[in-house]
């Protein structure tokens, strides 16, 4: 990788910002851009290795600035500037406008990218504390173990399939009567082959998935924020995790609407000219996971008898079952966010 050095100008007066820098980040190496004097110049490439980075931290002035996308090494990246330089800003891809351009490449994004920090134009997303890091990675992985345990499955169910074989008389297929009718099929020695096989992936994964659930637990027990959330009838505690490790911090918000337009539960709105506004699908923004647990918490919700299921009723009748659900998980969002900020907002009752 080459990288030309960074020459600190001398001209700048004490205390005035000195150069906008962007980074365009990648699994090896970025593409670096500075932003000085009103012009734009590449900075070539600089291997993504610590001793490299720390190289490169070290050339950098404490007035600088220094702008990079969200990726999965931006934060360790940020983690290592911040000491060296005025601000290290990470902005979602969604904001700069970059993924839609003409002409794109590595030395193009980082420099488009140095243009918008000397203009003012990003905004930085909030960055997660140490704790809300290790609650999203645990979420992540159960969400991947059960996806495989949900192919693995569908893998028995196809071979199931290819042998005209019905579907078991009972509810869970894959309980200790399922097994024992899994275990009696007479099944062609390929599919049989198929059919052991994945039934030990989801024994496996049942494990795996049990234990990474066990560690959700404990960290749960002791944050007052999912305990509170999980008096809602219907919220369990990975509903209830899964939701806090999506927002780190409800005081981010500053009002349902707010909270449910980063989930992405908000209906998109189209409105040109005098015609009125209308109302679209939802915008399907911010944490995937977390809208599929509000949206799951919300089949529990509906069938307990409260104003929930009222409202349930009333949107299925109109519009249908689909449509229904989702505004439940619009307002349970909304129910989240009151209940904990009640608890911010309660002042604390004197003693005397």
């Amino acid at each position: 990788m080459s990288f030309c050095p960074l020459v600190v100008p001398t001209v700048k007066r004490e205390g005035e910002q000195l150069r906008d820098i962007a980074l365009d980040l990648h699994v090896d190496f970025c593409e670096v851009a500075i932003a000085e004097a009103g012009e734009v110049r590449s900075a070539g490439r600089i291997s993504i290795k610590p001793e490299e980075l720390e190289l490169f931290a070290q050339s950098l002035d404490r007035r600088d600035r220094v702008a990079l996308e969200v990726t999965g090494n931006a934060w360790a990246i940020k983690r290592l500037l911040e000491p060296h330089v005025a601000e290290v800003i990470v902005v979602s891809p969604n904001d700069t406008g970059i993924r839609g351009a003409r002409a794109k490449t590595d030395r193009l994004d980082a420099r488009t990218l140095a243009k918008l920090l000397a203009a003012g134009e990003l905004d930085g997303v909030w960055m997660p504390n140490r704790e809300t890091q290790v609650m999203r990675r645990r979420i992540g992985r159960r969400t991947q173990l059960v996806r495989s345990r949900a192919r693995a499955k569908n893998e028995i169910h196809a071979a199931l399939m290819r042998c005209l074989v019905g579907r078991a008389a009972f509810r869970e297929p894959f309980g200790p009567k399922g097994r024992r009718w899994l275990a009696e099929l007479d099944l062609p020695a390929e599919e049989r082959e198929s059919v052991d096989a994945a039934l030990r992936q989801v024994d496996f994964l049942d494990s795996e998935i049990e234990a990474v659930e066990r560690l959700i637990c404990a960290d749960a027990l002791g944050c007052p924020d999912i305990r509170r959330l999980m008096t809602v009838p219907g919220v369990n505690v990975i509903c209830a995790a899964t939701f806090m490790a999506a927002i780190g911090e409800v005081g981010r918000f500053e009002s349902p609407r707010k909270l449910v337009g980063y989930f992405g539960l908000d209906p998109r709105v189209i409105q040109s000219g005098s015609s009125p506004a209308t109302h679209g699908r939802i915008s399907k923004q911010g944490s995937v996971s977390a809208r599929h647990a509000l949206v799951e918490a919300s089949w529990s919700a509906v069938r307990q008898p409260g104003p929930l299921h009222a409202f349930y009723q009333r949107i299925r009748a109109r519009r249908g079952h689909s449509i229904a659900i989702v505004a439940c998980a619009r307002k349970l969002a909304g129910l989240f966010w009151f209940l904990l900020t009640a608890r911010r907002t309660t002042p604390t009752r004197s003693p005397h």
